[in-house]
C-alpha cells in the first residue's frame, strides 16, 4: 500500500475546549494524515509504504526512526535539506471536536521531493492511498494528480480520503471541487458525516455514499463516530461502533482507513467483499481514539 502524504508533528493541547489562542500547553505526538494510514494499514497486517518527505531535522529524524520501528517501508521517504519538518497544531472543541493549525511550508516542500521517486514507487506499489492535503497548493496538486495518474493507467486500486482542513484552504469551493474529481475512478472513498454532506449535499450519509459512488467510486463508505460507519457501491453494509472510552478523536479515521485498506487488500481488491473489511476498520478506528495522538 503506498501512502502518499505527508508525515509531520501534531502540537496537541491535551484538554477540550481550549481554543489555539487559549491552550496553554502543547504534547508533541507524531502524525500526519498519510503517515497515520500507513502505520494503521501495517499494524493491520498489510505492507505499507510512506511516500513523501520530511525536514533533514530532528522532528524528521525522529519521524523516520519511528516509521522504521512501525515496519513502514521507507524507500520513498525523503530527508529533505533546509526545510523544517511539518508542525500541527492540535485544539479540541467543548464537544471533541480536532481543530487544526499547520504552520510552515514543510508539507508542500516535502511533496516536491517525491517528483523523482513517483514513477518507482508506483512501479512497486500494489494500491495508492492519498487526502486532500497535498492539493492545496498547485505544486502539490499537480504531483498528487500525477501520482494518482499514473495508477490509474497501471490499474491499481486508488484509495481517497478527503481529510479536509478547511483551514488551509483559501478557498474551500477550490478544495471540494478538487475531492470530487478525483472520486473518478477511485477504488474506495472514505469520508465522514461532514465531508460527505460538503461533497455531495446529502444530508443523510447513507445517501451521501450512493453520491460518492455517482462520482465514480466503486465503494464509498462513511465514518459516523459513536453510530460507526456505513459502506455503499459494489457493496452495501452498515457497522455499528465498538464502544471504547474515548480520549480523542484525533487520527481515528486515519486509523479506520489504514485498516480499511488492509481489510480490502485481504478481500483480493474485489469490490463486491467489500464489506468484509469493514469490522475491523471500525474497530481500529474506535481504538485509535483511546490516545491524544494519532498512533505513538
Amino acid at each position: 500500500m503506498l501512502c502518499l502524504g505527508e508525515a509531520l508533528v501534531d502540537l496537541v493541547s491535551e484538554r477540550y475546549g481550549a481554543s489555539l489562542g487559549d491552550a496553554d500547553h502543547f504534547r508533541p505526538h507524531l502524525g500526519g494524515a498519510l503517515a497515520n494510514v500507513a502505520v494503521a494499514c501495517r499494524r493491520a497486517g498489510a505492507d505499507a509504504a510512506l511516500v513523501g518527505g520530511v525536514g533533514d531535522d530532528a522532528w524528521g529524524l525522529r519521524l523516520r526512526d519511528a516509521l522504521a520501528r512501525e515496519e513502514i517501508e521507507l524507500s520513498w521517504l525523503r530527508l529533505v535539506a533546509g526545510t523544517p519538518t511539518g508542525v500541527a497544531f492540535v485544539t479540541f472543541a467543548a464537544d471533541g471536536e480536532p481543530a487544526f493549525d499547520v504552520y510552515g511550508e514543510g508539507i508542500e516542500r516535502a511533496m516536491r521531493a517525491t517528483e523523482q521517486d513517483l514513477e518507482q514507487a508506483v512501479a512497486a506499489g500494489a494500491a495508492l492511498a492519498f487526502g486532500s492535503n497535498t492539493m492545496v497548493s498547485p505544486t502539490e496538486r499537480a504531483l498528487t494528480l500525477r501520482a494518482r495518474r499514473l495508477a490509474v493507467d497501471a490499474g491499481m486500486p486508488v484509495l481517497f480520503d478527503p481529510n479536509l482542513r478547511p483551514t488551509r484552504w483559501a478557498d474551500l469551493d477550490d478544495a471540494l471541487r478538487a475531492c470530487r474529481e478525483v472520486c473518478e475512478g477511485a477504488f474506495c472513498v472514505r469520508t465522514n458525516r461532514d465531508e460527505a454532506r460538503l461533497l455531495t449535499g446529502e444530508e443523510e450519509p447513507a445517501a451521501g455514499a450512493e453520491a460518492l459512488c455517482g462520482l465514480g467510486a466503486k465503494l464509498a463508505v462513511v465514518t459516523l463516530g459513536e453510530e460507526g460507519a456505513l459502506m455503499r457501491g459494489a457493496a452495501c453494509a452498515e457497522m455499528p461502533a465498538v464502544e471504547v472510552d474515548v480520549v480523542s478523536t484525533l487520527g481515528a479515521g486515519d486509523a479506520f482507513m489504514g485498516a480499511l485498506a488492509a481489510g480490502l487488500a485481504g478481500a483480493g481488491w474485489e469490490a463486491a467483499r467489500g464489506a468484509e473489511a469493514l469490522p475491523a476498520a471500525v474497530e481500529a478506528g474506535a481504538h485509535a481514539c483511546r490516545t491524544w495522538g494519532a498512533w505513538e
